[in-house]
């Protein structure tokens, strides 16, 4: 285990300098992941090896949900153009992977030609057949959403009667083997769904609000998606169609489903609206839905400037799971008698390979969530033969050991740097641009921006009420002292961090007094954030006391 603490000083050397992270993380993969990667057969059983297009491509969403449930929908939201290839219906219309990625001119690629292009990421998708290559194609277009950020659509799983039909097909599997080879065209379902989990940014799973019902098959896929939980984002959508009561039933009734499927402490976050451009059944919760597809839109939008950091931290994580792996095939092999009883002896290794887990577990301090599924890892054992598998190797371990205690801290500063150097990374266009600014922006018009349009000083609406407060205190000079203020503040019962930005708003001159116009403008930041608003960084024009105005120029 503290192997790094060894004398040979090629280990203390300081860690590498790289020019960007990209080049970084694609070096450290190489020179020291991948090897121990090659030698303890991890393509094999976890997951294929990384490309240079896998470090360079731009941030991924994967949406993932049961037929009609408006994935692709969504996307057409997002875009708010048509995209190649595109198919809206309440029936199954998705029967395709559809990776929807910028172009210069708008046209579909199809799978078999999609995985031999070396600028996108998909060719280690080969792997996975005809059958799923005829089912996988990329929509192409001139949008600008897609120069900063690539949607994956996904097929859309089955529920119901289909669902029982399918499973009728293969009465005799169960769960996650169901789910690999049941409907889905003869390819590994659940295997290309986590190919891509491992490789996107940002899982969005779709439900109805209108039939909220997680089958079997979907109930698999999300626990396919174990270890990527920090990626996974929930979308009730159709929520204009269901009023409001019912709506927080629906709400509730998804929450106590999730809480049994997704195994995390933490609550998932679940954003509630209506993603299409068509209009709301029920308009009651307006401005629930604006609130919550905003807080959605942050979310994507942060994509891009948190790539780095996200495709960092996929490689720490990889690289924890090659180690265990490593682990557990050297215990493997160290097990096996060289001569005779070899089958008897796998099949009794396989059998108590949880025993072995804990053993691990015990002897390196490893941690039971960087163990790979126990019976997926049974079943993959099968195939191979235990005595070709290659005993523990310390400098490969040490090299990896290396590169998570010195070369990733390295990397960690320079991820910060390339933060800094864009702090506006953001996705812009489509559906990211119509509501920041404008009459129709979010909040527009209301708390902070309540006056924005009027030719008159909002504040002076209510300031005759102020006056009468303001000449209580004692006014010296036209001007009340902070202590009286502050006596008449409290009273709102607001705490004192929220209080004290109303007053730094509000003291226009920064004199540390209050006249009647400053004084006004405080009680209607006070009441602005009683109303629920949030308050103004700094102080918007329209607010400012017309004799002041001059003063801020």
């Amino acid at each position: 285990m503290f192997s790094w603490l060894g004398t040979d000083d090629r280990r203390k050397k300081d860690p590498e300098v790289f020019a960007t992270v990209s080049e970084g993380l694609k070096k450290l993969y190489k020179t020291k992941l991948l090897p121990l990667e090659e030698c303890y057969k991890f393509h094999e059983f976890h997951s294929p090896a990384l490309e240079d297009a896998d470090f360079d491509n731009k941030p991924m969403v994967l949406l993932v949900g049961q037929y009609s449930t408006g994935k692709t929908s969504f996307i057409r939201y997002l875009l708010e153009q048509d995209f190649p290839g595109m198919r809206i219906g309440p029936e199954p219309t998705t029967d395709s992977f559809i990776a929807v990625m910028h172009g210069d001119t708008e046209g579909v690629v199809p799978g078999n030609a999609l995985v031999v292009d070396p600028k996108k990421p998909f060719r280690k998708l080969n792997a996975f057949g005809n059958a799923f290559l005829n089912r996988f194609v990329c929509a192409q277009l001139p949008n600008p959403v897609l120069e900063s950020i690539s949607v994956i659509d996904t097929p859309g799983i089955l529920s119901g009667e289909k669902q029982r039909i399918s499973r009728d097909l293969t009465e005799d599997l169960s769960g996650y083997s169901r789910l690999r080879r049941c409907r889905y065209g003869g390819y590994d379902f659940a295997a290309v769904l986590e190919w891509f989990a491992e490789r996107v940014d940002r899982i969005i799973l779709l439900f109805d609000a209108h039939k909220l019902d997680i089958s079997d098959e979907f109930s698999d896929v999300i626990k396919a998606l174990k270890n990527h939980e920090d990626k996974i984002r929930v979308v009730l959508n159709k929520a204009d169609q269901i009023e409001t009561q019912q709506l927080m039933r629906v709400y509730g009734a998804l929450m106590w489903s999730l809480g049994k499927i997704v195994n995390t402490p933490e609550v998932i976050r679940v954003y509630i609206g209506s993603f299409w451009s068509h209009p709301l059944l029920i308009p009651d919760n307006r401005k629930l839905f604006e609130a919550e597809e905003q807080d959605l839109f942050k979310d994507i939008q942060s994509l891009p400037r948190n790539a780095a950091l996200r495709k960092l931290n996929d490689l720490i994580k990889r690289a924890r799971l090659a180690k265990v792996h490593a682990y557990i095939i050297s215990s493997l092999k160290k097990e096996m008698p060289t001569v005779f009883g070899k089958d008897n002896k796998k099949k009794e290794l396989i059998a108590s390979l949880g025993d072995i887990y804990v053993r691990i577990e015990r002897e390196h301090q490893i941690s039971p969530g960087d163990f790979p599924n126990l019976k997926r890892m049974q079943d993959q054992l099968q195939s191979q033969d235990l005595t070709k598998f290659p005993p523990l190797k310390g400098k490969l371990l040490e090299a990896v050991d290396d590169m998570l205690t010195n070369d990733i801290a390295g990397l960690m500063v320079l991820v910060r740097q390339e933060e800094n150097l864009r702090p506006n990374a953001a996705v812009k266009g489509g559906a990211f641009t119509n509501t920041l600014n404008g009459p129709f922006g979010y909040g527009y018009g209301e708390g902070a921006g309540e006056g924005i349009d009027e030719a008159e000083w909002v504040v002076a609406r209510d300031k005759p009420a102020y006056d009468e407060i303001f000449y209580t205190l004692s006014p010296v000079n036209g001007k009340v002292t902070g202590a009286n203020v502050k006596r008449e503040m409290v009273k709102s019962k607001l705490p004192n961090t929220v209080l004290g930005k109303i007053w730094k708003l509000a003291d226009i001159d920064k004199d540390g007094m209050l006249d009647d116009e400053e004084f006004a403008l405080a009680n209607h930041l006070i009441k602005v954030k009683l109303e629920g608003h949030e308050l103004p960084a700094e102080l918007p024009a329209h607010l400012i006391p017309p004799s002041k105005r001059k003063l801020v120029e």
